[in-house]
């Protein structure tokens, strides 16, 4: 590691899940990390860990851990000035896991010290080319969500934003080439309708989305067509 590389035991997200696994009374005798990812500026963006550790029942926890943290999904939703008809923006990217294109909400990685709101509000500029303050954003989700109760700490975020728009603004952001160059993405834009966004989507994350959004606003005649 270089002296410009944060040591993993700094890492926020490390701190916290660990804060985390103390708090409810669990006895950490050893952590063996077998891989650490960091971002450009060195700081640690997930790790593959195994993990020692006894419950306060006596029993030993899963030892594998997918040290990610926290992260945001936005659900942006773009209407129409004129015909009210509502637009969302998926990404479009090759997921990392076996390299097919997928279709996702915005979405990025947050640390510890890091406001959500803030993350997402960053991330809507960097993946899809919109300028949008964190107080503009809707919290959807008044509690942690987590994708994976047994192998990773991730924990979501779920936003949204709305915004009237002429029709050829909604569309100017459909086929964009974005995405932050220093992190490798490699990003397209695509508006379509929430129902056909819906069958594009196929991870967990958005689909969650898709319905938290529909309730808050009340909008159940789309959600019928889900």
């Amino acid at each position: 590691m270089s002296k410009h590389e944060e040591a993993l035991q700094d890492a926020p997200k490390f701190k916290f899940w660990k804060s985390q696994m103390e708090s409810n009374g669990l006895k950490i005798n050893a952590i063996n990390d077998f891989y650490i990812r960091r971002r450009h500026n060195g700081k640690v963006l997930f790790a593959m860990l195994e993990v020692d550790a006894d419950t306060p029942e006596g029993d030993k926890i899963p030892p594998a851990l997918f040290l990610k943290g926290h992260a945001v999904c936005m659900l942006v939703a773009l209407i129409d000035k004129e015909t009210k008809q509502k637009y969302v923006v998926l990404v479009r990217q090759r997921r990392i896991a076996d390299g097919s294109h997928t279709y996702e909400h915005p979405a990025g990685m947050v640390d510890a010290s890091d406001a959500p709101d803030e993350v997402a509000a960053r991330e809507l500029g960097e993946e899809i080319g919109l300028t949008v303050t964190a107080d503009e954003l809707t919290k959807l989700n008044s509690q942690l969500c987590y994708p994976s109760t047994g192998t990773s700490d991730e924990a979501m975020h779920y936003f949204y934003v709305e915004r009237e728009m002429s029709h050829d603004e909604i569309m100017s952001f459909h086929h964009k080439d974005m995405g932050n160059q220093s992190e490798h993405e490699r990003i397209t834009t695509v508006v379509t309708s929430l129902p056909e966004a819906h069958k594009l989507v196929n991870n967990v994350n958005g689909l969650l989305l898709h319905f938290f959004y529909l309730q808050h606003v009340g909008d159940y005649e789309t959600m019928k067509l889900l």
